[in-house]
């Protein structure tokens, strides 16, 4: 049944409730996808603007299962926390 899907590159334009996003891809249409077990599992975070990759099947052309989030090199980094100091040394 995994043979006949589609993986397919897209664009997170909204987040729905229920880990449920509306993915914009290339040619301008948008599904409604849905993370997998292994995103779930591992608490990947997905935000607006994000690229993912996808997996539709033939036979719904309206929904996908996001499988993959890819790196965004533009993306801001988040800045890393200030160290603790715990007094000076001795």
């Amino acid at each position: 049944m995994a043979d006949d899907c589609v993986e397919i590159e897209g664009k997170v334009v909204a987040v729905l409730p229920g880990t449920m996003f509306r993915v914009e891809i290339a040619n301008g249409h948008r599904v409604l996808a849905h993370i997998s077990g292994k995103l779930r599992k591992n608490f990947i975070k997905l935000t607006v603007g994000d690229k993912v990759k996808m997996e539709m099947f033939p036979q719904d052309l309206e929904k996908a299962r996001i499988v993959y989030r890819l790196k965004n090199s533009d993306a801001p980094r988040p800045a890393m926390p200030p160290r603790r100091s715990y007094g000076p040394r001795r």
